[in-house]
């Protein structure tokens, strides 16, 4: 089968995480090889059976081989995804990986893969390329499905996990196609749970996992799995640093998806084509918590919970009676509204933070569904039932 080199640019976006491809930094050129799709066909090279499993050689101590298995159980699961805009390779997002969901032909990414996508092109571990299409993509969660017609051969759905029983320190795998490098492995550990991660919208995505694995431009969509070979992540993220050089670099900070997420998303997108969110209507301190505030001197009822800033006009919050705050301060030169309820507890569930409660709505509520907020004003505990709106589209 022919191949062709194809030549695109990542755009790289500043700012406290960037996404796009695995979300970078300034401009990045970069060259890959894939094999040229037939005109106006679907699928390109005939599928063969699936390969069978290398033999691991002898004297590999046990977590290699066991990382070995890993990978050959994984790969053939895993592609690669090619996107292109008006003829040409998306210069905003590019290449980007994927894998396979089910024996139906549906591959889960990224959202930021896929967004501006017109043509979209999946090449399978042995090298078959079938063209795919968008069936349903989530700005708020930063994950989408595509669906290819291909032989059933090929499509050998990934195992999924649990992300709830993750725990810091855990070792973890991402394979995917950094750069266009297909098949790339790499291994780290998980390093932080329930991050909250910025997206293109006002919303946040919640309780995405922090792992030091690498993971590039290009790993975007990919899985991240655990040493039974089992996802539990989507790779979406990076952290970069380009200071001393100028050029972006990967500095052990990646994010993912969890799979539980996907497990609450996928099936949405698969039916309907889109997700519906539950939606509070108020705003808050983003990572200034109350600990801080007592700690700065101000007169605030308590250390932990979410101090309402704003409360979106005739939204649920408003017309449940819930009030934002009225005094202005600077606190590390943002400025913060002092006053306003501090919500405590959600259906009797304590909240701490704003991430905390996020994850809570989107995890455990329904758009409809009537909510008991306890909250303080004025320093004494009430409780507020708040029937739940949809989070208004971006």
């Amino acid at each position: 089968m022919g191949s062709r080199i194809r030549k695109g640019i990542w755009i790289l976006i500043g700012g406290i995480l960037a996404l796009s491809g695995c979300r970078s930094l300034p401009l990045r050129e970069w060259i890959f090889v894939t094999p040229t799709p037939a005109p106006g066909g679907a699928v390109v090279a005939p599928a063969g059976p699936p390969p069978t499993p290398l033999p691991i050689p002898p004297g590999l101590d046990e977590e290699e081989q066991r990382l070995i298995a890993i990978y050959q159980k994984v790969l053939p699961s895993v592609v690669n995804i090619d996107v292109e805009v008006e003829g040409v390779e998306a210069s905003s997002f590019g290449s980007g990986s994927g894998f396979i969901y089910d024996i139906q032909g549906h591959i889960i990414t990224n959202n930021h893969v896929v967004e501006a996508a017109q043509e979209i092109w999946v090449t399978f571990y042995d090298g078959t390329v079938a063209r795919a299409r968008v069936v349903g993509r989530d700005v708020f969660s930063d994950l989408a499905v595509i669906r290819v017609d291909a032989p059933a051969e090929l499509l050998r759905p990934a195992e999924l996990g649990d992300s709830d029983t993750l725990r810091v320190g855990q070792k973890v795998v991402a394979i995917g196609n950094p750069f266009g490098l297909r098949g790339t492995m790499t291994l780290g550990v998980i390093s932080a749970l329930g991050r909250a991660l910025e997206t293109s919208t006002r919303f946040q995505i919640p309780d995405v996992i922090q792992t030091d694995a690498a993971i590039n431009p290009g790993n975007s969509g990919g899985p991240l799995v655990d040493l039974q070979g089992q996802v539990i992540g989507v790779n979406s993220a990076i952290r970069t640093d380009s200071s001393a050089t100028g050029i972006p670099a990967n500095i052990g900070i990646g994010f993912a998806i969890p799979v539980n997420t996907v497990k609450r998303v996928i099936p949405q997108l698969i039916q309907n084509g889109q997700v519906r969110y539950p939606y509070l209507g108020i705003t808050s301190t983003g990572n200034i918590s109350l600990a801080e505030l007592r700690a700065r001197g101000y007169d605030v009822p308590a250390t932990h919970g979410v101090l309402i800033q704003e409360v979106v006009p005739d939204g649920p919050a408003a017309q449940a009676g819930l009030q934002g705050g009225t005094r202005e301060v600077q606190v590390r030169g943002a400025p913060i509204l002092l006053g306003g309820d501090i919500i405590t507890a959600i259906d009797g569930h304590p909240v701490s933070s704003l991430d905390e409660l996020v994850s809570y709505l989107v995890n455990h509520t329904e758009v409809g569904q009537t909510v008991t907020l306890t909250i303080l004003r004025d320093g004494q505990e009430r409780q507020v039932q708040v029937t739940l709106g949809e989070r208004p589209s971006p």
